[in-house]
């Protein structure tokens, strides 16, 4: 999986994700992550990127031609590394937007499938809409609220999608039993001690029988999410209706049967 983030602040991007799981993932090769500063491909001698905007209004807006040289940079190393191939389609590019469709875990999975991701950090009061126009294939918020750019939601997403690559996370199983996963919050968990603060343990925890333990976890996972996310609880139950009790059939007394 490469990542490519098209942002003036290339600094900040690689220093978040340089550390921990993703850090030590883009070490052993699983993902690959390349910020462009969009600022090297403006003609503007002073470097400047934005401008006012047409038609008045506060703030500067990021103007198309840095934005639209950078993607052309971007999507010619992708077309050499793949051997100078002519691709199908355009990569898939992601502008981070409070104006997109709204990130979940279903599209984490969805876009961990791609070679390529092209991630679009805007500033200011945004992006000439015509580059948008021309090279944007998805856009994506992280919540509905404004953030001051679109590099940390940007990493945000490149966490998540990263979790999901083969090779990322040592444990394969972890990724499919967190929260989200399969519609559900996560169950909770322990860890030693046994006994902290007086609190114990479950002990259906502790009896080492695996089924009595996912069906416990499965009722935890189910009242947790009714508690804290009820639109999620009832999205999972309309998907997962409870099974009809199968009616016991009266044996016929052998009396019944001669008669």
């Amino acid at each position: 999986m490469h990542f490519h983030i098209m942002t003036l602040f290339p600094e900040m991007v690689l220093d978040g994700l340089n550390t921990s799981i993703i850090g030590r993932a883009k070490e052993k090769g699983y993902i690959s992550i390349d910020a462009i500063n969009i600022r090297d491909y403006t003609l503007d001698k002073h470097k400047k990127v934005d401008d006012y905007t047409y038609g008045g209004g506060a703030g500067m807006l990021m103007q198309a031609q840095p934005v639209y040289d950078t993607y052309q940079a971007v999507k010619g190393q992708i077309e050499e590394r793949k051997a100078g191939a002519e691709m199908s389609s355009k990569p898939r590019v992601i502008y981070v937007t409070p104006q997109g469709e709204v990130f979940t875990q279903k599209k984490a999975a969805e876009l961990a499938k791609e070679e390529d991701l092209i991630f679009l950090c805007g500033h200011y009061e945004g992006i000439d809409e015509r580059v948008l126009e021309e090279i944007v294939t998805d856009y994506i918020s992280i919540g509905d609220y404004v953030l001051t750019g679109g590099e940390l939601p940007a990493m945000v997403m490149i966490d998540a999608i990263s979790r999901l690559v083969p090779g990322v996370l040592n444990n394969g199983d972890s990724a499919e039993t967190e929260s989200h996963s399969n519609g559900l919050l996560e169950y909770p968990q322990y860890s030693r001690p046994e006994v902290w603060h007086d609190k114990k343990v479950p002990d259906v925890l502790m009896s080492g029988h695996h089924a009595n333990i996912e069906k416990w976890r499965l009722e935890q996972s189910l009242l947790r999410t009714k508690e804290r996310r009820p639109e999620m609880y009832e999205a999972y139950m309309e998907a997962h209706p409870p099974k009809p009790e199968k009616k016991r059939r009266k044996k016929k007394s052998t009396q019944e049967t001669a008669e």
